[in-house]
């Protein structure tokens, strides 16, 4: 009896020695797994970090670069700051997040030298945020700027400036950065003195240049970038500014081929605008050059100032109508514009565009998208335009409204038609009840 109990001591001392060796391999194994659940923050590699801080919005990376010294210092890397968009407005206008003053004067003390590809967005009209803008560009005298993007989402803004302080705030940059390759500066009063300014400094390195919407800067002031600086590949500008001299100076051999030619076609007051003709001498050389360039052209005029346009051909690839529009013109598109890719028609009137659209189909063999807004079009003639583009009409963007239905075809009916000419299931738009 006293050797079966020392037997069960025995077992029982081993079985608790094994529970308790068990508990300490699970307590170890536990300890471990919390390791591994709960990194240390503050030593994740910079790059990393990095990463991820160039997702966050100023104002919370600002706030992420408290919470240890790691990640003040990332803050404060170079890499962080060569892209950066200062957002201005002011708070008793606009309910928008502005970039914070004291956060302004921090990026300009420790990294103006950083900056390389910057823009301003002013969103709202007030001509104290433009002065902040002006005030900045003044300040960036450390800098190596290759773009510089002045936007305004709402007017006049900057137009609103002393025209004296805005040209010296910008030829600061323009004497500075020396290696500007992207411009943009819409709806600015940049002049002509300004851009010679900017040719002279970097002349070797622009590329894209937007100005449309400059009221002064002149013909001979655009000529100027055109002639000199040879590596142009994308340009903006309002009609006013082309010349049968631009385009030629354009299409000179020492100048690249350019890539992006954007016209705006503007009218503020009905019939108080004078539009010049430009010769089909001055286009064809220009599209012998560049044989290859899109050629986009907004037009915003009223019907009766249509007359200087597409009475002879015209290399336009992209033709946007923001205003009514006649049927006369459009028939004249169907004539002239053989390289269209794209066509936008805000509007037109109550004539349905039939046989201006089936001209269209007919003349322009490249055309893949197409947008119709306060139109008419018939039915069987949409369906027949639709079957002769076929399935190079990647984009057709048509309102409800536009389609009139016939003895052919009705509105059920078309969507059906339509579809099997284009290869993909097509509906028409709906406009919103809401």
């Amino acid at each position: 009896m006293k050797r079966g109990r020392k037997t069960d001591e025995a077992n029982s001392s081993s079985s608790e020695e094994t529970t308790e060796k068990e508990s300490k391999r699970h307590k170890v194994i536990d300890e471990k797994t919390v390791a591994v659940r709960s990194p240390d923050w503050a030593n994740l590699l910079q790059d990393i970090i990095l990463q991820v801080f160039q997702y966050l919005p100023l104002l919370d990376r600002a706030h992420a670069s408290q919470v240890c010294r790691s990640w003040n210092q990332v803050f404060h890397m170079p890499d962080l700051w060569r892209c950066f968009e200062f957002e201005l407005n002011q708070p008793a206008t606009s309910y928008l997040r502005a970039t914070h003053p004291e956060l302004i004067k921090q990026i300009i003390k420790r990294h103006s030298n950083h900056l390389q590809y910057v823009s301003f967005k002013v969103v709202d009209s007030s001509k104290e945020s433009a002065e902040a803008a002006c005030d900045i560009l003044s300040q960036l005298v450390n800098c190596s700027l290759k773009t510089l993007g002045l936007i305004s989402t709402a007017r006049p803004s900057f137009m609103d400036l002393p025209k004296s302080h805005f040209i010296s705030a910008l030829t600061v940059v323009f004497v500075n950065s020396k290696s500007l390759s992207s411009l943009k500066i819409d709806d600015t009063p940049v002049d002509d003195p300004s851009l010679k300014v900017l040719v002279a400094n970097n002349s070797d390195t622009l590329k894209l240049l937007k100005m449309s919407s400059c009221p002064h800067v002149s013909p001979a002031g655009i000529l100027c970038v055109a002639d000199q600086c040879h590596g142009l590949r994308e340009l903006a500008l309002n009609y006013h500014l082309l010349s049968d001299e631009l385009l030629l100076a354009l299409s000179s051999e020492k100048h690249v081929r350019l890539e992006h030619l954007r016209i705006d076609v503007v009218s503020e007051n009905p019939g108080q605008t004078q539009f010049h003709t430009i010769q089909k001498s001055s286009w064809d050389a220009f599209i012998k050059h560049s044989p290859k360039v899109n050629l986009v052209m907004y037009f915003f005029l009223y019907e009766e100032e249509f007359d200087p346009f597409f009475r002879y051909e015209i290399p336009v690839t992209h033709l946007y109508f923001g205003r009514s529009v006649s049927k006369d013109v459009l028939g004249r598109v169907g004539m002239t514009c053989p390289r269209l890719v794209e066509l936008v028609v805000c509007a037109n009137g109550l004539r349905p565009l039939d046989e201006e659209l089936i001209r269209i189909a007919e003349r322009c063999k490249y055309l893949s998208a197409v947008g119709l807004g306060e139109c008419e079009v018939s039915c069987s003639a949409f369906v027949e335009f639709v079957k002769m583009c076929g399935g190079r009409l990647s984009q057709l963007s048509i309102m409800e409204e536009v389609l009139i239905p016939d003895q052919k075809y009705s509105l059920e009916q078309i969507h059906w038609e339509v579809s099997k000419h284009l290869g993909r299931v097509w509906f028409p738009d709906m406009m919103p009840t809401w």
